[in-house]
């Protein structure tokens, strides 16, 4: 059988989600590095494919050790003994691109054992998916990042991201889906590998009009299959009209969630929803965009709220803090706000306390009101 030009070429808009990827790890890495309380990492590939590409392009486990050996001499190398070990496990079925992919690391001296370690996996999906579990629940003072990049999307299960998850707080997930084959699939008789994926979310196809709304109503799907304890967001990345690819983002903790959102407005800092094969950004957060999230604190703000109930709102909403406190500054200046500090003190005019360290240590610094 023959491969599909992904599978022996980096395309265009897998580059794009490798960009995603490296970003992210990036930024996942110098936080968890520097917390003085991590003392390993595992990042999990769980189809790795062979790391170079016949086209030059480099895949995820090429970009993840970059990362990681950027981290070690930048970070690590200054502090060994206060700073984690960060262990590689790179998986495909297919023994020649593992093998391919042993080659291209030693040939570009990507990774040394005082890294962490490493480990080349020649295992099914279904198989490890269900192994990880009971090793990230036997984890302490570690962290895991499991990125799930297949060729389709027939093994793929909602449960496996809950079960990834559900392991002490430890984990985060970046999952890519082919949204634009599942969604002709479902509109030109549904085979039943995609009506099972769409039940367990469930998601009603008949009614969906677009890709678009496939995108939005699997988003919601997960939130509710995965619960709101954890965090779930989408970047798509568009080709063509009806070409749409979208990576889903999971994690157990606010902090890697809010990183996440970053690293996508940095790459799409018009709106922060995903990448174009034409892009022509625009400005900094569109007047529809800011209609958007006003609309959604406006409605939020009929109640009493806290700083720290608006910062994690903002963030579900796919949107950062400095995003709401910029609209709460106009309203605040059309005198349409109501606030007030736990401690009855004079609070400073634009002054919203909608961060990560607030969040932690003052949820209830002020509360705020529509007046």
């Amino acid at each position: 059988m023959s491969k599909r030009k992904s599978q022996i070429n980096l395309l265009n808009h897998s580059e794009a989600k490798v960009k995603l990827f490296g970003d992210y790890i990036q930024k996942y890495l110098n936080i968890i590095c520097n917390d003085r309380y991590t003392k390993h990492i595992h990042i999990i590939d769980l189809f790795s494919g062979p790391g170079i590409y016949e086209n030059g392009g480099e895949g995820s486990p090429v970009i993840a050790l970059k990362k990681i050996k950027q981290t070690y001499y930048q970070f690590i190398n200054k502090h060994p003994e206060k700073s984690p070990k960060i262990h590689c496990h790179f998986n495909d079925i297919d023994q020649n691109r593992i093998k391919t992919l042993e080659n291209n690391i030693k040939d570009k001296k990507l990774h040394y054992p005082n890294f962490g370690n490493l480990n080349l996996i020649n295992k099914d999906y279904t198989e490890i998916v269900n192994e990880l579990p009971s090793k990230f629940r036997a984890f302490k003072d570690t962290k895991a990042f499991v990125f799930i990049d297949p060729f389709g999307y027939k093994d793929v299960k909602a449960q496996h991201i809950l079960n990834l998850l559900d392991c002490n707080n430890n984990s985060e997930v970046l999952l890519w889906l082919p949204i634009q084959f599942m969604y002709r699939f479902s509109k030109n008789g549904t085979p039943d590998v995609l009506e099972n994926f769409n039940s367990q979310l469930g998601i009603n196809d008949e009614k969906l009009k677009n890709e678009w709304e496939y995108i939005n109503a699997l988003k919601e799907g997960f939130e509710n299959f995965i619960g709101k304890e954890y965090f779930v967001d989408s970047f798509t990345l568009k080709k063509e009209e009806n070409t749409v690819f979208c990576l889903f983002f999971f994690s157990s903790h606010i902090r890697g969630y809010e990183k996440m959102l970053e690293t996508k407005w940095d790459i799409d800092n018009e709106q922060g929803r995903g990448w174009k094969y034409d892009s022509h950004q625009s400005t900094l957060f569109s007047d529809l965009e800011t209609n958007r999230l006003e609309e959604f604190l406006l409605e939020f703000l009929k109640v009493n709220r806290t700083n720290g109930e608006i910062y994690e709102f903002t963030l579900r909403k796919g949107f950062l803090p400095k995003h709401s406190t910029q609209i709460l500054k106009k309203i605040q200046s059309d005198n349409r706000l109501e606030l007030n500090k736990e401690d009855g003190s004079k609070i400073r005019k634009g002054a919203f306390y909608i961060n990560y360290k607030e969040y932690k240590e003052y949820f209830n610094k002020i509360t705020l009101k529509l007046k």
